[in-house]
């Protein structure tokens, strides 16, 4: 498919219009699961756009010439040796394994991971497949005692932790040598040790409190990431959790850079980590009407954008960075692989599950990311978008998007979920990563299930038939990575009950 897209450069690709468009430019009905929500629509002009290429030619950021609002003087970036924030190591656990260049090999690739669902049985189930983990291994990371307790959302976040120290050169040798009331550890869950939670009420239901483990509440609450990883390493800085659903890494890399910039901490670990594909979490998020239904074709159930899009796929994993002070990294000799830059949190204030109809949360969480990072919008030309595939969630980010981003010409966006799932509190912590990768390599992966080819073999005669929403005219993109040289990159996360939170990375410069 990929070879059909980049050969067949006079291909004719056509917009399939659907019975909700509204062609009187007024708006639309959305109904996620939950309830009807009505999207604003954004008029766009007719013709090929080639944001929607899925060539692979290098191209080169023009600048975006609107800002969202006028400023009264031009933002400055930090330049304070003590408050700069750079990143000096990544770790992960992921449906593609444990190694992060494997990882993004796998998401430039255009790979699923997507499969159907054998750790329960799940034969009854309206949905029965997912992003679900595969022939994990905590050999090296975790004892033999302490791996067969532990819930998998433990389990994730150490290996994604000690993996994130290993690759900063501050593995336990190193970490003795270093002040460890100067290291903290933020690694946040949306919601905790699940399997852990499960099997404890089980327990009690069908053999009494007796028969409940010790471990039943340890096991379960949301802090005991940081707090396991923190006993095992000596890290003595500032330690605790942040649960905000689906928003919960990026919030604990906000609140991580702020103790750096404080003065709290020399370093922290920060991310995500999370391990819901079980009974109770797909039954959960079933219940909810929030999951994609395409039992026949899982790999391509998540698919951002598309005006068929049903729902989000469920993932898990944990993704956890290594955020250091400058003055503290260039002290060590660390290797520098990028720079935070800042962030924004905001609330919705306005439903449980669905996002506000004018996107003012989402746009003034950007807004403030690109105040605190010291960033004009002019500057950002890549975001990893939140894009769960859900009905009302995807137009509501983009719809905030453009109106800060008023010229979207030389901006690309991808949605990483595409392939891994949504791992809900550890989502923002894979894709940080995949932004950083994407610094460095010089590479976007693709937003796959994005375009369906229909016709013959002969490439004069097919047709390229683009299912995306009308409004969304950045370039996604589609199916086949992209050479880009990211400038500012802004990662999105927004969870249940209305929490949103941007961050900003870029490459490093001395």
């Amino acid at each position: 498919m990929a070879s059909i897209a980049t050969t067949c450069s006079s291909a004719l690709i056509f917009r399939r219009k659907e019975s909700i468009s509204n062609n009187n430019g007024g708006s639309m009905l959305h109904y996620n699961g939950l309830r009807a929500i009505e999207v604003n629509q954004i008029a766009v002009s007719s013709g090929f756009n080639p944001a929607w290429s899925a060539s692979t030619s290098a191209s080169k950021s023009r600048a975006i010439k609107a800002m969202a609002a006028p400023t009264v003087s031009a933002p400055k970036r930090e330049t304070d040796p003590k408050k700069r924030v750079v990143i000096t190591g990544m770790g992960l656990v992921s449906v593609f394994g444990n190694d992060v260049d494997t990882f993004y090999d796998k998401l430039l690739e255009g790979q699923s991971g997507i499969t159907l669902i054998d750790r329960f049985d799940a034969s009854s189930f309206t949905v029965r497949f997912a992003g679900q983990i595969r022939d994990f291994s905590s050999v090296g990371y975790i004892d033999g005692k302490n791996d067969r307790r532990l819930d998998d959302c433990w389990r994730y976040c150490l290996v994604a932790g000690k993996k994130a120290l290993e690759d900063a050169n501050l593995g336990q040798e190193v970490l003795e040598t270093m002040d460890k009331t100067r290291i903290g550890v933020l690694v946040g869950s949306g919601m905790g040790g699940l399997t852990a939670f499960s099997n404890g009420v089980e327990a009690l239901i069908q053999k009494g409190f007796k028969k409940i483990t010790p471990f039943f509440i340890p096991y379960s609450i949301t802090n005991m990431g940081s707090a396991l990883l923190a006993i095992d390493t000596g890290l003595m800085g500032p330690n605790y959790s942040i649960s905000t659903a689906c928003a919960t890494a990026n919030y604990c890399f906000f609140s991580a850079a702020n103790h750096i910039r404080r003065g709290d901490a020399d370093i922290m670990v920060a991310g995500g980590t999370e391990a819901a594909v079980n009974a109770t979490g797909v039954g959960g998020f079933i219940a909810c009407r929030a999951l994609s239904q395409r039992n026949d074709e899982p790999h391509r159930a998540s698919r951002p954008w598309d005006q068929n899009r049903d729902g989000f796929v469920i993932g898990e994993g944990s993704g956890v960075l290594i955020m250091e002070s400058l003055e503290h990294a260039t002290k060590r000799g660390a290797n520098i692989i990028g720079e935070y830059l800042g962030g924004g949190i905001t609330c919705d204030a306005h439903h449980m599950t669905d996002p506000r109809k004018d996107g003012l949360g989402v746009s003034s969480c950007i807004t403030k990311c690109l105040e605190d990072a010291g960033v004009s919008p002019e500057e950002v030309n890549y975001v990893n978008c939140h894009a769960t595939s859900t009905l009302a969630g995807d137009m509501a980010e983009v719809n905030a998007i453009k109106k800060i981003f008023k010229d979207t010409s030389g901006m690309k966006m991808n949605g990483t979920k595409s392939m891994i799932g949504h791992g809900l509190g550890a989502a923002g912590g894979l894709e940080a990563i995949a932004c950083i990768k994407a610094i460095n390599t010089g590479w976007l992966h693709p937003t796959i299930n994005q375009v369906r080819f229909i016709g013959s073999n002969d490439c004069a005669s097919y047709i390229c038939v683009t299912n995306l929403e009308p409004q969304v005219d950045i370039d996604t993109v589609p199916n086949v990575k992209k050479q880009h040289e990211v400038n500012v990159a802004i990662s999105n996360s927004f969870g249940f009950g209305g929490h949103n939170s941007v961050v900003a990375f870029a490459p490093f410069k001395p």
